[in-house]
């Protein structure tokens, strides 16, 4: 086969393609992407789903092996009380160098930003105290080493229904890494919010609605948002519905802000905010508001005061001027004196003849 030789130009192309495609790919980065001021490993969801032991759902039966897998960016687990469930956690070892890690369940809350944490290893007497690796809590990963490892969650048979929200976390040399566990024991549920402490903050573009959020059910929200305001003069521009970037876990309470770039400059308003979520839950909470610009109501006082004092200091001055004496100590020449003159002593006529 005859070969075919690319002529110089060509060549010279070639090369510049090359060099270009490799500064475009960049530096080589470690295995699984993990970035490199990270703890050198990851925790998440091994491909697949939660399998109970009880045999209460339809496959329990089926061997894991041949269910189908999935990426899963949380676990979720689902059982009566009294159910014994089954997964699996992934632990991958992005370095050159052997990590130990320790493993443990907590309970989750929401702090009061609504933000996701969980527990310390003593706080957990929820789901996170169902939570069990048995003897693979403590996992020596070799270097570039993926680990799966099992755990099970025991819920109690007096659980009551609902979510119960709980983590995985992983711990090396006081570094954690948490995964978040969707654990709902099978019942009756409830979808039930309040909204509390309305109060508006500050004023123009800077003015927010500030709140609170408490969650009355047993399931965990994502709730959405509507605020109306109502001035003396009409409506005012509010808040269409949005969905918060929260999720409010059962029993749990949150305090946010709501911008509110519509605020009016000089009204008394009344907000009102509608808050509902999935499964029928609906809240309102209401608070009034006067908004008044007073740093120009400031200035305009400053302004009638300084006329009020400059108009009072002209009628003493011109009052002065009327009762000052003149040199000779009478009245100055062409005023007039505010002294009441003398009144005469009447003048008696004698009558009678002589003596």
């Amino acid at each position: 086969m005859p070969v075919l030789h690319a002529p110089h130009r060509l060549r010279r192309a070639a090369l510049i393609l090359l060099a270009a495609t490799a500064l475009y790919a960049g530096p080589a980065r470690p295995a699984y992407g993990a970035p490199t001021d990270g703890p050198g490993w990851t925790a998440e969801p091994a491909a697949g789903q939660a399998v109970p032991r009880t045999g209460d759902r339809p496959d329990s039966t089926r061997p894991y092996s041949t269910r189908p897998f999935f990426t899963r960016p949380f676990f979720y687990l689902a059982g009566t009380a009294g159910t014994v469930l089954e997964d699996r956690l992934a632990l991958a070892n992005t370095t050159d160098q052997e990590h130990t890690v320790t493993l443990r369940g907590a309970d989750a809350y929401n702090t009061a930003d609504g933000a996701f944490a969980v527990r310390p290893a003593a706080g957990s007497t929820g789901a996170g105290a169902w939570i069990s690796f048995g003897a693979g809590a403590t996992v020596k990963i070799p270097p570039h080493t993926r680990a799966v490892v099992p755990f099970t969650v025991t819920v109690p048979p007096s659980s009551p229904p609902g979510d119960h929200p709980a983590a995985v976390v992983a711990t090396e040399a006081g570094r954690e890494v948490g995964v978040r566990v969707h654990l709902r024991v099978g019942g009756p549920t409830l979808a039930a919010l309040t909204v509390e402490d309305v109060a508006v903050r500050g004023r123009g573009a800077a003015a927010v609605v500030a709140y609170t959020l408490v969650n009355r059910g047993n399931v965990a929200l994502a709730p959405e948002l509507t605020l109306r305001a109502e001035g003396r003069f009409g409506e005012v521009p509010g808040r269409g519905a949005r969905a918060l970037p929260v999720e409010l876990l059962p029993g749990q309470r949150v305090e946010l802000t709501e911008p509110w770039p519509g605020a009016p400059v000089l009204d008394r308003v009344r907000v009102r905010l509608t808050v509902t979520a999935p499964g029928g839950a609906r809240a309102e909470g209401s608070a009034s508001a006067w908004f008044v610009p007073w740093r120009a109501a400031g200035w305009t006082g400053l302004g009638l005061l300084g006329l009020g004092g400059t108009t009072l200091a002209a009628l003493f001055l011109v009052r002065g001027r009327r009762t000052r004496p003149g040199p000779s100590g009478g009245e100055e020449p062409g005023e007039t004196s505010a002294r009441p003159e003398p009144t005469p002593a009447p003048e008696h006529e004698l009558t009678g003849a002589s003596r």
